[in-house]
């Protein structure tokens, strides 16, 4: 599978089948905290940047083969609104597997524009990031391409909202010191009073990110930021879910492995709790791809993470 990845379990949406739209690493942001590492691709331009008949044939493929899902969640390698045929896809979700429910995780750069609102209506869960409201935080975190602005994404999805009738979830990354001021904070509720979520989660790092020296925010600080948002429905993001084992998209552990950590780094627990796999069987498929070079090893919060070896 190319543009198909996990499923793996969400600390957010359970059992999820991503769906991977835009090649490495093309994004609107080039957030410091972002997983899949430094932006080297970006923009706000929209493109078929994968093919989206393949696309298509990958999830019929996949899902009719009828896998153990909570959602299908398009995510990735970068922003999935930048890619032209998003609406498309979810019409043919819509249409021949309207069993799955359908998820978007975005960074909201691209709601400005009424045909990528109009592509995402059908969706039953939008996660949009807004970071900052603040234009010079906003910049320190998301680093965006040219004419980005922490304005531009406020307005977007308040149109979005306005015309969305599904979940909306606004999630917060909260990076100490930059976006957890109280003047910061302020700007961020006025935000949320104008956008108007069904519920604010507030999350932070997990695994590694972009920099090196960026660092979780503290539980403590966290729930200052939660009581700061009140009376507006915030939760603290947990840990990763653990809803059960699910079956490889591809059926082969290696692959689905690979793919997974290339946009998601995951520890050998999360990998063997996503497989379904004792961690002993896992750690020797890890070990075996770590030697042939394909993997690496990184220290974070949370244990040990594994990702795609970086290339020299």
């Amino acid at each position: 599978m190319k543009y198909l990845f996990g499923p793996v379990n969400s600390r957010r949406l359970g059992r999820s089948l991503g769906v991977d739209l835009v090649p490495i690493k093309t994004c609107s942001l080039n957030c410091i905290y972002c997983e899949c590492g430094e932006t080297t691709n970006c923009t706000d331009a929209i493109a078929e940047y994968v093919p989206t008949a393949e696309v298509v044939d990958e999830l019929r493929e996949c899902l009719q083969a009828c896998p153990l899902l909570d959602v299908i969640t398009f995510s990735g390698f970068g922003e999935p609104t930048l890619h032209s045929g998003l609406g498309e896809i979810v019409a043919f979700l819509r249409r021949e597997f309207p069993e799955y429910r359908v998820a978007l995780l975005t960074n909201a750069t691209r709601f400005d524009d009424p045909d990528v609102r109009r592509a995402v209506l059908a969706i039953d869960v939008i996660i949009p990031s807004l970071d900052a409201a603040g234009e010079d935080a906003f910049r320190k975190i998301a680093r965006p391409a040219p004419g980005i602005t922490a304005k531009r994404i406020i307005r977007g999805l308040v149109e979005l909202r306005r015309e969305y009738r599904g979940e909306m979830i606004l999630e917060l990354f909260i990076v100490s010191g930059i976006n957890d001021t109280e003047d910061e904070l302020k700007k961020l509720k006025e935000a949320i009073a104008m956008i108007g979520p069904d519920r604010v989660h507030l999350n932070t790092l997990d695994r590694p990110g972009a920099v090196e020296w960026i660092q979780p925010a503290p539980m403590d600080r966290l729930r200052f930021v939660a009581d700061f948002l009140a009376p507006y429905p915030v939760e603290i993001v947990g840990k990763p879910a653990h809803a059960g084992p699910v079956r490889p998209a591809g059926g082969d552990v290696a692959n689905t492995i690979v793919a997974t950590v290339a946009r998601r780094p995951s520890t050998l627990e999360d990998l063997s709790s996503a497989l379904g796999l004792p961690a002993a069987d896992v750690n020797r498929t890890v070990t075996r791809l770590m030697n042939d070079g394909v993997l690496e090893k990184r220290q974070s919060g949370r244990g040990n993470f594994y990702c795609l070896r970086e290339r020299t």
